[in-house]
């Protein structure tokens, strides 16, 4: 599976010291690397050929023609240094199947294959439905604490037993209807 966590802080295509680097980066804790920069000999060669007809000939006609030599294989060597640069950073980074997200080695719990904020909110998920069972089966309303007895609607005020998460409107992640702040990016409700 391909990365896409990722920049591109490539140079100049036309520039002497044109050349494709790539920063991968953890989408929780944002913690990044850099690969290897890996020059573009024809963007380099271009750059110098700018400077030296600058000397000589009109600016415009030297900066078309030296730029069109540099476009030439610019997209097949910069995919080349991707694809170079992904194999490198892979071994870095999971994705977790919780959230979706890449995520770095810091931010990775192994023992549950997800991001440590899904395998808590898992661990959180399963302990109040071993909680929920123990109190008799039947849950209690979220908003007014009545026994459920059964149905969407709560019997007692008329909530919406369905609607047990809400979603962050800063980030979007869902979390439970009784969360006060994001887990995510700390949103408060």
């Amino acid at each position: 599976m391909a990365l896409t966590n990722y920049r591109d802080v490539s140079t100049s295509m036309s520039d002497v010291s044109a050349g494709f680097q790539f920063e991968f980066f953890c989408e929780k804790c944002g913690e990044s690397s850099r690969s290897a920069f890996r020059p573009y000999r024809k963007g380099q060669i271009t750059g110098w050929l700018s400077r030296f007809a600058f000397m000589f000939y009109d600016l415009n006609k030297a900066s078309r023609a030296t730029g069109a030599f540099a476009e030439a294989g610019a997209s097949g060597a910069k995919g080349e240094a991707l694809a170079e640069a992904m194999a490198a950073a892979a071994p870095l980074y999971e994705k977790c199947s919780g959230c979706r997200k890449w995520v770095g080695r810091e931010c990775w719990n192994s023992s549950s294959n997800s991001c440590r904020d899904c395998a808590a909110r898992s661990a959180l998920d399963a302990g109040s439905a071993s909680q929920g069972a123990a109190s008799g089966g039947g849950s209690a309303c979220p908003n007014c604490q009545t026994p459920s007895q059964g149905g969407r609607f709560c019997h007692e005020c008329g909530f919406d037993m369905a609607s047990t998460h809400k979603s962050c409107p800063a980030c979007g992640i869902t979390l439970s209807r009784q969360a006060r702040f994001c887990t995510d990016c700390g949103h408060g409700f």
